[in-house]
């Protein structure tokens, strides 16, 4: 296990490597940071006195050496929208947000879709399981900042059960919700695909001839068995939760997390903050990728980690 973990970890560095190169590219090429750090009324002289103090003029192998030798300092610069802090910071200032609102999200993500799957797989074909599956294509099929629109006029404007933007349980209900309903329907597909292989196999039936208990056959037994898809669904959905929904669900609910400082780094062309927020995504998702191999040898000790 040790061996794997480490494997792991150094095929992860090279990720996060080759991101970080991508992304210095890309900002090199589509912008210029020094028009918005400063003011309409500068000189054309100032504005390269300031790019020329950046390094900015440098050959782009002399810029990306120094911002290696940066990164490994864990140091990406000071933030040009949030003047005078280092863009590090400015990112782990808004993350604890995002991880509430993600951790969040995928609890309900996942107390939804299990029960949904599993009594949709009991009775194939059944109007429970039509009705459970023509939800989860309506679910999947709406574009998140539209389910976001929709909570938001509903339950903020119309009937003011709650709040948006900063604050406590009652401004996060809503984003969550948005995040976690798209995420219930493929789930519960899992699930319910899922089960319904493992509820016509050769043990279940043994087991049921054993005389064990409904419950205990899908509790303990076949939901057990599904479970190395559904972590599988799981993961991929907490990663793209974090590395891109939450950029639209913190927009449409004016929610202060890393996904809404994205957004508003890319439209300012600070650098260094998209810098900093892709590098920390970057590593949280190798981070979810080992945990994810690795909740396989928990669900199955037959799994062999290679």
């Amino acid at each position: 296990m040790g061996r794997y973990i480490a494997r792991r970890l150094s095929q992860g560095i090279l990720v996060i490597f080759g991101v970080t190169v991508f992304v210095f590219v890309v900002t090199r090429m589509v912008g210029d940071p020094v028009k918005f750090m400063l003011p309409l009324s500068a000189t054309p002289e100032q504005r390269e006195a300031r790019r020329e103090a950046m390094g900015l003029n440098d050959p782009i192998h002399t810029q990306f050496g120094r911002f290696l030798g940066e990164v490994v300092r864990g140091d990406f610069g000071e933030s040009t929208y949030v003047r005078g802090t280092p863009a590090l910071d400015v990112v782990f200032d808004y993350l604890p947000r995002t991880l509430q609102l993600v951790g969040l999200g995928m609890l309900l993500a996942v107390i939804l879709s299990v029960p949904l799957g599993v009594i949709a797989a009991r009775k194939p074909g059944g109007t429970t399981d039509r009705t459970l599956t023509t939800l989860s294509l309506i679910g999947l099929s709406m574009p998140q900042f539209f389910l976001g629109y929709v909570l938001l006029i509903l339950f903020t404007v119309r009937l003011q059960w709650f709040q948006t933007g900063p604050g406590g349980l009652k401004n996060l209900v809503l984003p969550a919700i948005c995040l976690a309903l798209p995420a219930v329907g493929r789930l519960a597909m899992v699930v319910r695909s899922s089960m319904i292989d493992e509820l016509n196999s050769q043990y279940v039936k043994v087991a049921k001839a054993k005389g064990l208990s409904q419950r205990r056959i899908l509790g303990v037994h076949a939901l057990r068995n599904a479970g190395i898809p559904y972590v599988t669904l799981l993961g991929w959905e907490i990663i793209r939760a974090v590395a891109g929904y939450t950029v639209v669900v913190e927009s449409v609910f004016n929610w202060p997390g890393l996904g809404f400082m994205a957004s508003t780094a890319i439209k300012e062309q600070d650098f260094f903050l998209i810098q900093a927020i892709v590098f920390v995504v970057a590593v949280m998702v190798v981070i979810i990728n080992i945990a994810i191999d690795i909740s396989y040898k928990a669900l199955d000790p037959r799994v062999k980690l290679g």
